[in-house]
């Protein structure tokens, strides 16, 4: 083991090789040499024609992270679980055909890992099929000059599967926060774990190099063995990153309470203004039940743990986000992923095999444009690629999937007035659409493994049928035609029970959840 500038880890990267970086926006993430890369190829014009992989979102959705490699010709093609929330600049490149995309469900590449480490095959999953990435619809190939097929549908006990095929890496660049002079690696102020220890077990055992990036160096024999997260054997090069460049999270420095170093009281977290975003995470939140395990995704679904806390239920049931955290409350947008006093961290590729085998109770996700037969696409605007990060494994695992957002998009406009909600200005975009721009969850899928869900939005909730979307409440204030029904591009079927949502969460104070959840012990 080496420990070398970052100039000179750059230079170790050759043209056609294979990348694999660690990281969920910028926890754990080798910025210095993703930094030294950029450097390199703008000023020699090399290396050309890189394979980078990352699980998740991998930047600070700026400059950070992916968009460092977000070059022509740098960049030859791109898998990965993210796109915009990382990377404008690579959804742009995508967008514009300047490279190869592949945009795969989060869980599998941190899982596949594992699988280049111990020279398996490859990954054999369900997660995919029916959707997107499913290779007799798109095989997750993102523009058009993506052609090979990297997928396969394969027959094994008389179902079908998802085959990933596992392949060879050259060069995993993670990170750390201390490392001994042997290269053993902790953890101890990141916010999470990530998949740091298989990418080095793969890139080891493919016959390339592992680079770490650290805070500092310390003495051999002054880490505890149980601290180690990756053994030296397996790291060829370490780079000693200033503070800069060494982000907990996407936005923060270091918190404490991310990496359990401190709890702070829940008071500390900012109540929600009330709007129309909190209304549908107070609804979504009457569907808790004591005990569940739940994910939360990004945006309106996370503010259901803050709603939580308001309402003093966040002890009778276990929040984990998809990145690893156990207990706690959920971070906001700014350092998602992320959780305030968790009672455990566990490794990236682990809560995915615990996702994936139907351990989530309940998951509450966000929409951007629903169909009448209840499928959901959040991967793929117009030819705006967002990715599906790891909504497919969880969306096709959760018992129960509760789906989140307005009701309409672009300028939309409401007022919460006496108990009702009133539209101001309707939005520019309609989202429940006749047609989906892509499949990133399938109605029937779900209806065939007997899930449970729901679309909740301001003004109106809706339950998914045997393959069918019904309405089943409106909001109080609302016009169910001309606010409801107008703004569907198809017709949806009334329940004959058509009911009124609660008046009680489009007011400022609440207060009914507790008693809610009580009736449901």
């Amino acid at each position: 083991m080496k420990i070398i500038t970052r100039e000179a880890a750059a230079a170790l990267i050759k043209d056609n090789d294979t990348l694999a970086f660690s990281g969920f926006e910028l926890a754990c993430a080798n910025e210095e040499v993703a930094i030294a890369l950029e450097e390199r190829f703008l000023e020699t014009n090399s290396p050309q024609a890189l394979t980078v992989i990352h699980s998740s979102c991998w930047g600070d959705r700026k400059e950070k992270g992916m968009s460092h490699l977000s070059h022509k010709q740098l960049l030859k093609r791109w898998i990965g679980g993210i796109v915009k929330a990382s990377s404008p600049k690579l959804s742009e490149m995508i967008q514009n055909n300047e490279c190869e995309a592949y945009n795969f469900p989060q869980g599998v590449l941190a899982q596949l890992y594992r699988e280049i480490a111990a020279k398996r095959p490859g990954l054999i999953t369900k997660i995919g099929l029916e959707t997107y990435i499913d290779p007799r619809i798109e095989g997750g190939k993102m523009n058009e000059v993506t052609t090979e097929e990297l997928i396969q549908i394969i027959e094994l006990l008389d179902e079908e599967w998802m085959f990933y095929p596992a392949f060879p890496i050259d060069v995993g660049l993670i990170r750390g926060t201390y490392a001994d002079e042997n290269g053993n690696l902790t953890l101890g102020k990141e916010g999470l774990h990530m998949e740091v220890l298989p990418i080095a077990q793969a890139v080891h055992n493919s016959g390339g190099i592992v680079i770490a990036q650290v805070e500092k160096i310390v003495k051999n024999a002054t880490l505890h063995p149980k601290d180690v997260v990756v053994p030296g054997i397996l790291i060829d090069y370490l780079v000693i990153s200033e503070p800069e460049n060494h982000f907990q999270t996407g936005t923060t420095q270091f918190e404490p309470a991310f990496s359990g170093d401190v709890k702070i009281p829940l008071a500390n977290v900012p109540n929600l203004a009330l709007n129309e975003r909190k209304v549908i995470a107070r609804r979504a939140a009457m569907e808790l039940e004591p005990k569940m395990i739940l994910n939360l995704g990004v945006g309106i679904p996370v503010s259901v743990s803050t709603v939580a806390a308001e309402e003093g239920v966040s002890d009778q049931f276990i929040l984990t986000t998809e990145a690893g955290t156990i207990g706690g409350i959920p971070a906001g947008l700014k350092d998602f992923g992320h959780a305030y006093n968790s009672e455990m961290i566990i490794d990236h590729h682990a809560q995915f095999d615990f996702y994936d085998g139907g351990g989530l109770d309940l998951s509450v996700l966000g929409l951007a444009e629903v169909d009448q037969l209840g499928n959901v696409n959040v991967s793929k605007l117009g030819n705006q690629v967002i990715g599906c990060g790891g909504f497919i494994n969880i969306s096709q695992t959760a018992k129960k999937l509760i789906f989140t957002g307005t009701f309409t998009a672009g300028g939309l406009k409401t007022e919460l007035k006496d108990g009702k909600l009133l539209i101001l200005a309707e939005g520019r975009n309609k989202k429940f659409v006749n047609k989906i721009n892509q499949i990133t969850f399938n109605g029937g899928f779900a209806t065939k493994n007997k899930q449970e869900v729901l679309f909740v939005t301001e003004r109106a909730v809706f339950k998914l049928e045997n393959g069918e979307l019904i309405l089943t409440e409106i909001a109080p204030g609302i016009d169910l035609s001309r606010d409801v029904l107008d703004q569907m591009e198809f017709d949806v079927r009334v329940s004959s029970d058509l009911k009124e949502m609660p008046v009680e969460i489009f007011t400022e104070k609440w207060g009914k959840l507790a008693e809610i959840m009580e009736e449901k012990k």
